[in-house]
């Protein structure tokens, strides 16, 4: 297999370092960070199998593994890798970048191999190897069990380090290439309406229901 080019959030260097402690200062203040859970909770059947991708210290998945979740968690930082396992140790977490993900890989440790829902939050696909978001957008959506979906949200305006600008209609574009469609497009993780900064978007399979 080729090897995979460097991400915009390696790519980033010293910059990405402090990701980490911001959100574990918010999360030990006791600050309101389950915003992206609820909304995924309310996505999922009771006990619903998750795939968390760019899962950083684990937030979102131990969130989601308190309501009740089958949840695998995945992030290629070590950084954060290791923070995750140290302070959400319950939360099961594999080291692979989004587009080195597949059934194989998380059959063999142990995880099941197609999901209910992968969420892809906290601006995971702004800072992907560049020309490679058609291809981890096929990569998610080969890992959907039957009626699954995908949660993603994410800055279209550039604001962090080495981060992209990514356009909605550039977005929708590589949604469809790489065989999905979108069901919804908001601008929170509590559904207002879209605005011209941020979106949240829900992704399915063609031909699956709504």
């Amino acid at each position: 297999m080729p090897e995979e080019p460097p991400s915009r959030w390696l790519l980033a260097g010293p910059a990405r370092r402090g990701y980490g402690r911001h959100f574990a200062e918010l999360v030990g203040s006791g600050a309101d960070v389950d915003g992206e859970a609820r909304l995924a909770d309310a996505l999922l059947p009771r006990g619903g199998r998750v795939l968390d991708v760019g899962s950083g210290m684990g937030r979102v998945s131990e969130a989601l593994r308190r309501r009740g979740h089958q949840v695998v968690a995945v992030e290629p930082d070590p950084e954060l890798f290791e923070q995750s396992r140290r302070t959400f140790p319950e939360v099961a977490v594999v080291a692979s970048t989004a587009l080195g993900l597949d059934a194989a890989l998380l059959e063999e440790h142990g995880h099941p191999s197609a999901y209910d829902l992968v969420v892809v939050v906290g601006n995971v696909m702004v800072f992907l190897a560049e020309g490679t978001e058609r291809a981890t957008l096929a990569r998610l959506r080969d890992l959907l069990a039957p009626g699954g979906r995908i949660l993603v949200g994410f800055e279209l305006v550039a604001t962090k380090s080495n981060a992209r600008s990514y356009p909605p209609e550039e977005f929708v574009a590589d949604v469809e290439a790489s065989g999905l469609r979108v069901d919804l497009r908001a601008g929170s993780y509590e559904l207002h309406p879209p605005v011209d900064d941020y979106a949240v978007w829900l992704l399915a399979r063609p031909g699956t229901g709504s």
